[in-house]
């Protein structure tokens, strides 16, 4: 379904039956309506005569009748009857919010607040992915990249992976991949949509001064069991929704890695990619890793209870583990040694959420849940006789009141308060020589907010506006934080948005040495302490031109960004700043450009473009001049198209970026010959980037209601050898420097198989 016009002369100025109109808007619109032919019977209108979109004829036509209609995917529209306590509240908001449908793919449509909305259920396919993994299907969309190609360092225009906050049903989660960043860690088939915000957000939202991702499972009682199961070459995974009574129902999912009971080539590659730089493949002449084990699950469940038709309960649970055990051999004085070192990590969250409708105006929602976070190491050196445990824990409890009220359908409010609790402690443990260290900070924030949202009667109009006052009673501070959505269509066909906010975060990763957990997952959580840590605070504005006709896009944005209170540490640098720490900011100026062009609901291609500058401002790192940023990629672009046939997807894409920043050396220190001279910071870059991929999937019906899909895929096709990562280290047997280079994954099949009934 696209966003076209319906001109006047196509209207009639007499009366017509509902049918024969909603008939007519599924030719012109390519759309299907599902509805009984009793709701429908003896209902007559006429259309007003001046230009209408689609969104317009279904709001006039809700507005005079006493209908319901709701997307339900890219063509498919249900049509209820309203409920009688509810008569004034319609469900095509869904509709009003939409600007684009089918944005690159099905199932990711543009809203006219500046979000992104994706609906795995209905999610098409996208290069490389046979599944609907949310933070691989997120790349695509133009300001947002990974440099390193994995889901746990997620760039958006610019920011560490640590500035997106990461919502699951309104918990926040500090560990998104499994398989350490090559996959998402929220199961795609039980997550009902995703809502992508850059810029802009909704007062209600805290954190995330670079993005949100906000994950939310299906809410809704419909008594219909669902489920389904599947595998590919990496994982096995089951959902389940079933209906326990009338007014109660149970959502279940899990999935888990069968990597550690068989050994694919898609298993074979990911392994190369993520232990490369580990202690795992640092071998010498007296010791040997091997007999590795590695499995990661996650498990979720859901129950929702309505008590009443205005009020309801629902409880949340979800853990996501990622576990390594491997054995470090050694031959020491004629005798055999073995070691085991291991890493976990997990995210276990909690929760339990009730709403009351008091009326069709007013609702209310409370919510309180816990997030913990544990990172744990034990890492052996047999040569040095050396035992290392390390830890990284996070607690984030958090309670909310959240109000939302309608004082008519133009105009909205959204307000409440949030308390929090966050606690984050780090371990240190050496036998030799003998060394502790455990540290603990914790902050707690109270946080009021407040919004209203306006939407004109013609539905060209949408202005959000609010603010967000966090208080920090351990640093005595204040932090008020204004939001501002604007969207305005003109000509018809042209679409001005307009996007600014303030945003500010007490969380964030460091990374104190490039071994810390075995080399692996580097980065630890730590908490602002307003000295060398201070809060992360951002300001961003954005203004973009949207010309949306005959299914062609054409979407330009421009945007400029400012974070301060970030750390050395916590940028990964691996040149002369490496053990030096700092504090400063980033300021990124850039623009992204993407024309989507569909051909019916057949075919669907896309070009995009972002130009982007990037640079870091640190007091003492690099005599307080700016230098640019190691997320700072200048170019990036991304061609691809996708192919629909009945049952058969089909989809290639070609992605390019220009190279990482780098720095290299010059030569030794003259005085001591242990220490590596660099020229200056991020002045050189590695070579571009580029990657082909492709993927098919094919559906058919296995038996009777039993629908079956089989899905291929080539990551890399071209097996293109594109160096994500450069530094050096110093041979101290011969003072000579040895540059180390991180590849990305090669040329990478997975094929997959599931069905759903």
């Amino acid at each position: 379904m696209n966003i076209t016009y319906l001109n006047a002369q196509t209207v009639q100025k007499e009366k017509q039956d509902l049918t024969t109109i909603l008939n007519t808007l599924e030719n012109l619109y390519d759309i299907r309506f599902s509805y009984a032919d009793e709701l429908l019977k003896d209902i007559k209108l006429i259309l007003p005569e001046r230009d209408l979109t689609l969104i317009d004829i279904l709001n006039f036509i809700s507005t005079e009748t006493n209908l319901n209609f709701e997307l339900l995917n890219n063509r498919f529209i249900v049509v209820t009857e309203k409920k009688a306590d509810n008569l004034d509240d319609y469900n095509t908001q869904i509709l009003e919010e939409i600007v684009v449908v089918n944005y690159l793919t099905t199932g990711v449509t543009k809203l006219n607040d500046g979000s992104i909305a994706i609906k795995p259920e209905t999610f098409g396919i996208l290069p490389g992915l046979i599944e609907p993994d949310v933070l691989q299907t997120i790349q695509a969309l133009p300001g947002i990249l990974s440099i390193d190609e994995t889901v746990s360092n997620i760039n958006v225009r610019g920011g560490t992976h640590d500035q997106n906050l990461f919502l699951w049903d309104g918990i926040k989660m500090y560990q998104s991949g499994h398989f350490f960043g090559l996959i998402s860690a929220f199961n795609p088939y039980t997550t009902k949509s995703v809502n992508v915000s850059k810029n802009g957000t909704k007062a209600k939202y805290g954190d995330g001064i670079s993005s949100i991702i906000d994950m939310r499972l299906s809410d809704k009682i419909d008594n219909q069991f669902r489920a389904g199961a599947g595998f590919n070459l990496i994982n096995a995974d089951a959902f389940a929704k079933i209906p326990l009574s009338r007014n109660t129902e149970l959502q279940l999912s899990t999935r888990r890695s069968i990597t550690d009971l068989i050994v694919t080539p898609t298993y074979d590659q990911y392994f190369k990619r993520v232990f490369q730089d580990s202690d795992l493949n640092q071998f010498n002449d007296t010791s040997i890793s091997k007999n590795e084990n590695f499995f990661f699950y996650d498990f979720t469940a859901k129950f929702l209870y309505n008590i009443t038709n205005k009020d309801k309960i629902r409880l949340h649970f979800l853990t996501v583990n990622n576990k390594l055990n491997y054995d470090e051999q050694s031959r020491i004085n004629d005798r055999n040694e073995a070691l085991n070192s291991k890493l976990s990590q997990q995210n276990l969250a909690t929760g339990i959420t009730y709403s009351r409708e008091w009326n069709n105006r007013l609702k209310t929602t409370a919510q309180v849940y816990v997030s913990n976070y544990d990172l744990d190491a034990t890492n052996f050196d047999i040569i040095n006789d050396q035992r290392l445990i390390q830890e990284n824990e996070v607690y984030d409890g958090s309670a909310r009141l959240d109000v939302d009220y309608a004082a008519n359908k133009n105009l909205k409010f959204n307000g409440g308060y949030q308390f929090t609790e966050v606690g984050i402690s780090n371990l240190e443990d050496v036998n030799n020589p003998v060394f502790r260290s455990f540290i603990k900070e914790v902050i707690r924030s109270h946080a009021v907010y407040g919004e209203g949202s306006f939407l004109s009667n013609n539905v060209k109009t949408k202005l959000n506006i609010g603010a967000r006052v966090n208080h920090f009673k351990k640093f005595d501070t204040f932090l008020v934080e204004p939001r501002l959505s604007f969207s305005q269509r003109f000509l018809n066909n042209f679409r001005l948005e307009i996007l600014g906010e303030l945003k500010s975060q007490t969380t964030s990763q460091i990374i104190d040495l490039q071994n810390d957990f075995l080399g692996i997952e580097k980065r630890r959580w730590v908490l602002s302490n307003n000295e060398d840590i201070p809060i992360l605070k951002s300001k961003q504005a954005s203004i973009g031109l949207h010309y949306n006709k005959n299914k062609l896009l054409i979407s330009v944005e421009a945007y400029l960004k400012k974070v301060d209170g970030i750390t050395s540490r916590s940028q990964g640098f691996q040149n002369q700043f490496q053990f030096i720490n700092d504090t400063g900011g980033y300021k990124i100026k850039g623009v992204d450009v993407l024309i989507n062009k569909q051909f019916q609901d057949v075919v669907s291609t896309w070009l995009s473009y972002s130009y982007s500058k990037n640079d870091y401002s640190f007091t003492d790192l690099n005599s307080g001049n700016t230098f640019p940023n190691n997320a700072d990629i200048t170019h990036a672009a991304t061609a691809g198209g996708t192919y629909t046939y009945n049952d058969f997807k089909l989809s290639v894409g070609i992605n390019w970026h220009s190279g990482k920043p780098n720095t290299e050396p010059t030569g030794l220190d003259d005085s001591t010959f242990r220490t590596i001279n660099y020229e200056s910071p991020n002045s050189s870059n590695l070579d571009d980037y580029l990657r082909t991929d492709c993927s098919a999937t094919y559906s058919f019906n296995l038996v009777n209601d039993i629908k079956a899909t089989i899905g291929a895929s080539v990551w890399n096709v071209l097996d293109k050898k594109n160096i994500i990562n450069k530094y050096h280290i110093l041979d101290e047997e011969d003072n000579s420097i040895i540059p180390i280079e991180n590849l990305s994954l090669g040329i990478t099949p997975n094929v997959s198989f599931r069905v759903n009934f």
